[in-house]
């Protein structure tokens, strides 16, 4: 796992708004997974409907930080770690801009969704898109791949994805199918109509984020 020590506070600290579309009317219990100082759960623990809030965050600084916004903080690396038998499964599982941190991100989503998502709940994921147009075309045209301090190629990211390789991280025997979204259109009327009047050809190349949300089947598969 790469290092986060020389992480800005904001890089931690700032409430994931974005996801609001995909939340369930009711969240319920919440496990956030890499919820830095808790801002999204203490955002979220003030929705109704919302009524336990948990975090996952490896970093210890931040995970300090977390303790006042959330109900429950573990200071652990999901990757080699399990949360505690006693605590119970989740309504609402987020892991936002933290699995292409992981060495083994498959494993897991496996993992949460057979062991920690309740049947009928939902799981939500935000994912960086490496097809956009400052990481393609200075790789196409310059022969560039420039890691960063943060961003796309922030350089503790491990996994890079597409939409159709984060909709494949997706796919598990018990999750209905994905529904994944574009972000960065949402408010900005000049890349909406760039982006209809292309029939969306180019979306993969403009959008920086996939926003992504899965419900768990009611009845396991066979």
């Amino acid at each position: 796992m790469q290092t986060y020590n020389d992480k800005k506070n904001p890089y931690f600290g700032h409430v994931r708004r974005e996801i609001e579309p995909a939340l369930p009317d009711r969240c319920g219990r919440v496990l956030e997974v890499g919820c830095g100082a808790g801002s999204t759960l203490e955002w979220l623990r003030q929705r109704p409907g919302t009524t336990h809030t948990t975090g996952i965050e490896i970093f210890e600084d931040a995970a300090t930080l977390a303790h006042s916004n959330a109900d429950e903080i573990y200071c652990l690396d999901i990757e080699q770690s399990v949360l505690p038998t006693n605590v119970s499964m989740f309504d609402t599982i987020l892991c936002l801009d933290v699995l292409e941190h992981m060495v083994n991100p498959w494993e897991t989503m496996h993992r949460l969704v057979t062991l920690h998502l309740k049947p009928g709940g939902t799981i939500i994921v935000t994912l960086p898109n490496i097809r956009h147009h400052t990481v393609v075309l200075p790789l196409l045209f310059k022969g560039q791949w420039q890691y960063e301090e943060a961003g796309i190629m922030d350089r503790t990211h491990l996994r890079f994805f597409s939409r159709q390789s984060a909709l494949a991280l997706l796919t598990h025997k018990d999750l209905d199918p994905a529904q994944c979204t574009a972000l960065s259109f949402t408010g900005n009327r000049l890349k909406q109509a760039m982006n209809q009047a292309t029939l969306r050809i180019f979306e993969g190349l403009i959008t920086p984020q996939y926003l992504l949300r899965a419900n768990k089947r009611l009845t396991p598969s066979g």
